[in-house]
């Protein structure tokens, strides 16, 4: 059920997304008197699901999820018809147009995805506000990854600044660290502010170990209510009650708590419950899930949660800078994948089915959503041929020297990009099947 509601919110968001990319393409096309013969969500070799006919286009769903598709008339792209593109150009094909309506017509799709994204962005902040933890009001400070350790970080430190870029949140932390080059962390251990230097290649280091929570806020384990017929319901652990320790061991933070718990799943343990101001001990077996089944009092009693709620017209702005920060992030993350260990993270549909969670979420599913038409407006806008970047340069190429590039090279390299974008595809999905079979 779990993989169905991912599948269903990842089928959801790409569909949208494509119908909406394509449709920046009809637009325009239909703007300037373009003729569309073909409209489709996803591709359809060999059949397609679903299609009818309205004036001079066909719209349909094809079988293979992989995108999407407008075929205009007298256009060079993989569909073109190589005999009536030997004909004269027509008043409704694409190459008789003049070159600006051309590019308008090819940069459609992608201005719609970055519209999109942002408008999304906008509604988002408008509906749920925007909310963070500062980690300086972090009480009890913050426990790390043990790659984090690697450098002198301890359990209970606050990274005030990564190099001088001020940590509000503690996942700036690593994302700073990747996307900065980062030298050195200024960190506040108690009363002491000391400095740790970041080696070289550090960022390669979080990619190879795919750290996926490099820091996080540190709270105690207090039981807040318990599930009826659980193991610690069944063991007598009562609301209110503290676990400070198993088997012995300091467990006074949920961090160490939980990494004991799935050391010993199946076996029995005995617990260290403070009570109000006595010390006992609890006996039971931890299940295999390495959940014993009680609620804690969450982590937002320990910190000082900002939340702050927008109006409509004031959302806009920030809905836009929002969408710019996470452009501009996405961006400098692509020279990682230039690297060895950034090479092996490239990642498919897997990886963004992994973006949604188990359980329906609607502010979950907008802010991914939005983060993926980013991401594909992008994308798409590279200057590879087969991509509409392909297509953007060679119209530019056109403007600027008033000289169109000669028909069979157009197709040549139609054909190069094509191979190229299905070599990434092929690499990027056997990615993710090599990590879901073999690590």
């Amino acid at each position: 059920m779990e993989i169905l509601i991912k599948t269903v919110q990842l089928l959801l968001s790409l569909s949208l997304l494509v119908i909406l990319h394509e449709f920046g393409h009809f637009f325009f096309a239909r703007l300037f008197k373009t003729r569309v013969e073909k409209f489709y969500l996803f591709f359809n070799p060999w059949f397609t699901l679903f299609k009818y006919k309205k004036g001079e286009t066909e719209y349909g769903v094809g079988w293979l999820p992989l995108g999407g598709y407008v075929k205009i008339s007298g256009m060079i792209d993989e569909s073109m018809d190589k005999e009536a593109m030997a004909q004269p150009p027509q008043p409704w094909e694409f190459r008789s147009k003049p070159a600006w309506q051309r590019l308008l017509i090819m940069v459609g799709g992608v201005l719609v995805n970055f519209i999109t994204a942002f408008f999304i962005y906008w509604m988002v902040l408008y509906t749920w506000g925007e909310e963070y933890v500062p980690v300086q009001s972090a009480k009890h400070g913050l426990y790390y990854h043990e790659v984090a350790k690697e450098i002198g970080l301890k359990d209970g430190d606050i990274v005030l600044k990564v190099d001088e870029h001020q940590v509000e949140e503690s996942s700036d932390i690593a994302r700073f660290i990747l996307l900065e080059k980062a030298q050195e962390l200024t960190v506040k251990r108690g009363a002491e502010v000391l400095v740790l230097t970041i080696p070289e290649d550090y960022d390669q280091r979080i990619i190879a170990e795919e750290v996926k929570v490099f820091a996080q806020v540190r709270f105690p384990v207090v039981v807040e209510d318990l599930m009826k017929g659980s193991r610690a319901d069944e063991a007598g652990l009562l609301a209110g009650d503290s676990i400070v320790s198993i088997n012995g061991t300091s467990t006074a933070f949920y961090n160490e708590f939980s990494q004991m718990l799935t050391t010993n799943v199946e076996k029995e343990v005995e617990l260290g419950i403070m009570r109000q101001d006595s010390l006992m001990s609890l006996n039971l077996v931890v299940p295999k899930s390495g959940k014993i089944g009680f609620y804690l009092v969450g982590p937002n009693n320990y910190v000082d949660i900002q939340t702050h709620e927008y109006g409509f017209w004031e959302a806009c702005p920030k809905g836009i800078a929002k969408g710019v920060d996470i452009l501009v992030g996405y961006v400098k993350q692509l020279r990682l994948i230039f690297t060895k260990e950034g090479a092996k993270q490239v990642g498919g549909f897997g990886a963004m089915g992994k973006l949604f969670p188990s359980t329906w979420d609607w502010y979950i599913f907008w802010s991914n959503t939005a983060l993926i038409s980013m991401i594909l407006a992008f994308m798409n806008i590279l200057p590879i041929p087969a991509l509409d970047g392909g297509h953007v340069l060679f119209l530019l190429y056109e403007i600027v020297t008033g000289r169109k590039p000669g028909d069979k090279f157009m197709e040549y390299a139609q054909i190069t990009g094509m191979i190229l974008l299905l070599g990434l595809l092929l690499f990027a999905n056997g990615n993710d099947i090599f990590k879901a079979f073999f690590k």
